[in-house]
């Protein structure tokens, strides 16, 4: 159903006029200044500077409050070290880089010293055993050559005692009887006999050779005359 009421006050309500449309007669008002661009920010920026400031007071209390909780700065340390990651851990544990702990870098230069302590005293101790084997050797080497000079000496007693023993027994064939001379000789060894005739004057060598069988005087004329072509000749 209609409301009859509403609709009788709204006809009694007088509207307002409706304006009058403005014309070449009445000119236009001034049109609004409109602020420029720096004006528009430098007012934002007024408004936002609150903001800003709080935000700042708010970092402020926040640091103030860390330093009052933490005031050896551990937080900051742990956070810088899971940032670094393990690079940082095996720097530290590393003594022999310039970064890590001076008490691990003292400690490995003591163990160092020492090893090196050792390896010098090692090496001393070789070079004592060098010295007395050394030593050793020389002393037998001197001997050895002392024994070497002795046996030679004697030796050469020897050779001399043995030639002057040949040149006894070949003076005593000499002046023997040739026949007789002759019949020892055929019962001595070839070389041996070959020896003493080659020892003896000729003139006596050929009486003893004479009274030899033939065999026997070509067998000593053998040996004698192979001595020689044994011998070098330049």
């Amino acid at each position: 159903m209609i409301d009859l009421r509403a609709l009788l006050r709204s006809r009694r309500t007088p509207r307002p006029p409706a304006p009058a449309p403005r014309s070449a007669a009445f000119p236009a008002g001034p049109a609004p200044r409109r602020r420029p661009p720096a004006e528009e920010s430098g007012s934002r920026g007024a408004r936002r500077a609150p903001g800003a400031l709080l935000l700042l007071g708010l970092c402020f209390l926040g640091s103030a409050g860390l330093r009052l909780l933490d005031p050896e700065g551990a937080l900051a340390k742990e956070a810088a070290a899971t940032l670094s990651g393990g690079g940082a851990q095996t720097a530290a544990a590393d003594p022999c880089t310039p970064g890590g702990d001076p008490a691990g870098l003292l400690a490995a230069l003591k163990q160092r010293e020492t090893q090196l302590d050792a390896r010098a005293a090692e090496i001393a101790d070789r070079e004592r055993l060098l010295q007395v084997a050394e030593a050793k050797y020389k002393e037998q080497l001197e001997a050895l050559r002392t024994a070497e000079e002795r046996l030679a000496a004697t030796l050469a007693v020897a050779d001399e005692a043995a030639e002057q023993d040949i040149e006894r027994l070949t003076a005593v064939y000499e002046n023997m009887n040739p026949k007789n001379a002759a019949r020892i000789f055929e019962s001595m060894d070839v070389t041996f006999a070959a020896g003493f005739l080659a020892r003896m004057r000729k003139d006596t060598a050929a009486k003893i050779m004479g009274g030899m069988s033939a065999e026997r005087a070509y067998a000593i004329s053998a040996v004698i005359a192979g001595r020689n072509a044994r011998a070098p000749r330049e």
